[in-house]
């Protein structure tokens, strides 16, 4: 029997809920994801979807609600449950003063990565990543495709076995984004488990297993792919549960005349 199935969730949230003044950001959301699993956390934008990241991975304390990553409480044992994850999140400022190696080796270090072992892997994620030309380049100077590729580096670096990725292909060019596919279905094969936030159908529909569809803060849809797409493809799913904002009809005409 898969692990996935025997084995309780590595990551479990439960009735986690967010307000920012008078709006509900997260409803009292709940989700299981299970070890091993590629799973792709969709929305439109404004869905949730970095808030409820964010929560998850100690970023920003819910209002209510609780996230356990393998077993410890992201809250109540923030050290031991941080520790076992690795985050791409969006938006939080990288110390970009430094060069790309020395924020992979500032990373690692924080870790408590041997020194050795830092250098070692920080090359060859700087590789993989094709970035290796811009190590002693300022990551100030990174354009916003590269700045999330070291930006996943970092998150990889000590091999954790849980990885939370808030948009990880946004900004990256075609070739970076296979490499970062193969990167990803590789450490999924070898036992980890990846969360990726995207609003990009087609691309969580080619590499996840598993999907949430949320909008407005709530959960509309989890499970497997299969089981989400209810035999339509993934974009007509999403749209069903979503719903759609029509154009009336004078709308832009402006835009239609010659």
């Amino acid at each position: 029997m898969p692990l996935a199935a025997t084995a309780p969730p590595i990551l479990s949230l439960r009735e986690l809920s967010k307000r920012f003044g008078q709006t509900l950001a997260v409803d009292r959301l709940s989700l299981d994801v299970p070890r091993g699993s590629l799973f792709g956390l969709l929305g439109p934008n404004g869905a949730g979807k970095t808030t409820t990241l964010s929560m998850a991975t100690g970023l920003l304390r819910p209002d209510a609600g609780t996230a356990v990553v393998d077993g410890a409480d992201v809250w109540a044992d923030p050290p031991v449950a941080k520790a076992r994850m690795g985050v791409l999140p969006d938006g939080v400022r990288l110390f970009d003063r430094l060069t790309g190696a020395e924020l992979l080796r500032y990373h690692g270090l924080l870790r408590g990565m041997p020194e050795a072992d830092v250098t070692g892997r920080a090359g060859e994620l700087l590789a993989a990543l094709g970035l290796a030309e811009a190590a002693s380049t300022l990551v100030i100077d990174y354009s916003a495709g590269m700045r999330k590729k070291i930006g996943l580096a970092c998150a990889l670096i000590h091999a954790p076995r849980l990885l939370l990725l808030d948009e990880p292909f946004e900004a990256v060019d075609p070739v970076s984004g296979e490499t970062i596919r193969e990167i990803l279905r590789g450490f999924v094969a070898s036992g980890g488990t990846v969360v990726l936030s995207s609003h990009v159908m087609e691309l969580v529909e080619s590499l996840c297993d598993r999907v949430a569809i949320i909008a407005q803060g709530r959960m509309l849809a989890a499970g497997t792919l299969d089981e989400v797409r209810q035999g339509q493809p993934l974009q007509r799913r999403f749209l069903d549960l979503v719903g759609t904002q029509a154009l009336d009809a004078g709308s832009l005409s402006w835009l239609r005349s010659s």
